[in-house]
C-alpha cells in the first residue's frame, strides 16, 4: 500500500476557485481530517490570482502552475475539468515529478483543442444564453466574483494539442473520473495512459462531480485516504 500523501495539490475548474470548487464542496475539510494539507492555489486569471485581459499572460499555464507548486516534487494531484487539463500537462512535461494524479470531469475531449467562442460569447452577451452549460459558467463567473475580461484571455491562451504520444509519458498512477451525464468516453485517454483507471458516476453531470460524494470516496481512495 502507497504512503497516503501529507500535501495534495487541488487545482479547479474554469470560471471557479479554490474556495467555490475544493473548500464550498468539503474537500478541504476531508482532507484535514486525514492529516493532509491541500495548499490554496487559483488558476491564473481567477480567484486570487492577479487578473490580466493580455491572452500573451496565459501563454503556458502549465508550466507557471508548476513553477508555483509548494513545496518538493513528488507531487500528489487532483485537478477538476480544465484544472484536470493543467494537472495532466504537469504531468506529461515533468513525468517524474508526480507520483499520483487524478483526473475529474474530463475523458476524450483531451484530444480535441475545443471551440472555446461559445463560451466566450456567453460570458460577454449582455442577456443569459439559452444553453444552459453555457448559463452555469456564465453564473459561476458571477457567484465566484471573476474578472470577465481575465477569464476570456484565458480561453484565449494557446493551447497545444495532446496526443497518444505525450500521454505515454505519464507513467504514474491516474485516477480518471467522469460522470455518465458527462462526456460520452474517456476510453481513449484511460488507454493511452500506462498505468490509468476509470471510475464512473451514475447520475452525475461535469458541474455536480466536485461535490458528489462518489467522486471525493474514490478520490480519497486512490490516495489511500480512507
Amino acid at each position: 500500500m502507497a504512503t497516503p500523501p501529507k500535501t495534495l495539490i487541488l487545482i479547479h475548474g474554469f470560471s471557479s476557485s479554490f474556495e467555490h470548487n475544493w473548500r464550498s464542496n468539503g474537500w478541504v475539510d476531508i482532507l484535514a481530517d486525514f492529516g493532509c494539507d491541500a495548499p490554496e492555489i487559483d488558476l491564473p486569471g481567477h480567484g486570487s490570482s492577479p487578473a490580466s485581459s493580455d491572452p500573451a499572460d496565459y501563454a503556458d499555464v502549465p508550466e507557471a502552475l508548476f513553477k508555483s507548486l509548494p513545496g518538493s516534487p513528488p507531487y500528489d494531484a487532483v485537478g477538476f475539468s480544465i484544472g484536470a487539463q493543467q494537472v495532466l500537462r504537469m504531468a506529461i512535461a515533468h513525468p517524474d515529478s508526480f507520483r499520483r494524479i487524478a483526473l475529474l470531469g474530463i475523458g476524450d475531449s483531451v484530444f480535441g483543442n475545443n471551440d472555446t467562442q461559445v463560451i466566450i460569447d456567453a460570458l460577454e452577451a449582455e442577456n443569459e444564453p439559452e444553453d444552459v452549460h453555457l448559463r452555469l459558467f456564465r453564473r459561476l463567473a458571477a457567484t465566484t466574483h471573476s474578472d470577465v475580461p481575465s477569464l476570456v484571455a484565458f480561453l484565449k491562451r494557446p493551447r497545444p494539442t495532446i496526443d497518444e504520444a505525450m500521454l505515454a509519458k505519464v507513467t504514474c498512477p491516474v485516477l480518471v473520473v467522469l460522470g455518465d451525464r458527462d462526456e460520452p468516453s474517456a476510453e481513449r485517454l484511460v488507454a493511452a495512459l500506462p498505468s490509468a483507471e476509470l471510475v464512473t458516476l451514475p447520475g452525475v453531470d461535469h458541474f455536480a462531480t466536485p461535490s458528489d460524494f462518489g467522486a471525493i470516496d474514490a478520490t480519497m481512495r486512490f490516495f489511500d485516504l480512507d
